[in-house]
């Protein structure tokens, strides 16, 4: 071989290649990881009502580590996705200096039982509220469900000028739901949607003529429902004598 110039020749262009893509790449590297190109500027997008600037600037100075190449965006997201009232967060990179952070609050929507919050979506998430919200309960797993029970019922009482204030989902999927009127409706298992219906259209007529305060109200029956009236003892009519 090594009486082949041209083998030689070809090795040689081969070994010089080499050499200028290694220098090409240690200079990319350089440059990459260079403080030359910082991220100087966070501009940060989205409705924010509880996340406060002093959260933002804590992410921003202990969190944020590496050049504007070397930022590792998900580690960053996955920071700012740790405080309490954000729900997601998406990152980008703005030539030259820039970055983009658009942050979606989550949206309280009642709270889960004494563990938590519960969002429009039916997500818990644990976060501190001075609101006043419905609650919610229900086994593990069956937040999305009730969130969205409690929304039905709160549409359907709407015309009785009530709304729920505790909605409760049993492990056999019975429900109960608490009025701001300190009322209990029980509900069941089936057709709980339709039994509340015929409720709220009877209730003009019905309870709401009742003449006595009531504090709990049975729709587990197929043709009315019973209504329990506290301290109401019933009369006893004596039988007259023969």
């Amino acid at each position: 071989m090594w009486d082949k110039p041209q083998i030689l020749l070809w090795l040689a262009s081969l070994l010089n290649g080499l050499a200028v893509l290694l220098f090409l790449y240690a200079a990319l590297l350089l440059l990459v990881h260079s403080p030359l190109f910082p991220v100087r500027q966070i501009r940060v997008e989205g409705s924010l009502s509880h996340v406060s600037k002093q959260q933002l600037q804590y992410i921003v100075k202990n969190e944020l580590k590496g050049t504007f190449f070397t930022l590792d965006l998900n580690r960053t997201r996955q920071a700012f996705e740790k405080l309490p009232w954000v729900r997601q967060v998406s990152l980008r990179r703005r030539w030259p200096d820039r970055l983009d952070v658009n942050i979606e609050e989550h949206v309280a929507l009642a709270r889960w039982g004494t563990v938590g919050l519960l969002n429009t979506l039916g997500e818990r998430f644990d976060a501190a509220s001075n609101d006043v919200l419905p609650v919610l309960e229900g086994p593990d797993g069956s937040e999305v469900d009730v969130a969205k029970g409690y929304m039905s019922f709160k549409e359907l009482l709407a015309p009785i000028d009530s709304k729920p204030s505790r909605v409760s989902l049993s492990a056999r999927r019975a429900w109960q739901v608490e009025l701001d009127k300190k009322l209990t409706v029980e509900l069941g298992r089936d057709d709980a949607e339709q039994r509340l219906r015929k409720f709220v259209e009877a209730y003009p007529r019905t309870l709401a003529v009742l003449n006595r305060p009531f504090d709990y109200v049975d729709l587990r029956y197929p043709n009315g429902f019973a209504v329990r009236l506290p301290g109401y003892v019933a009369k006893v009519q004596k039988k007259a004598a023969e």
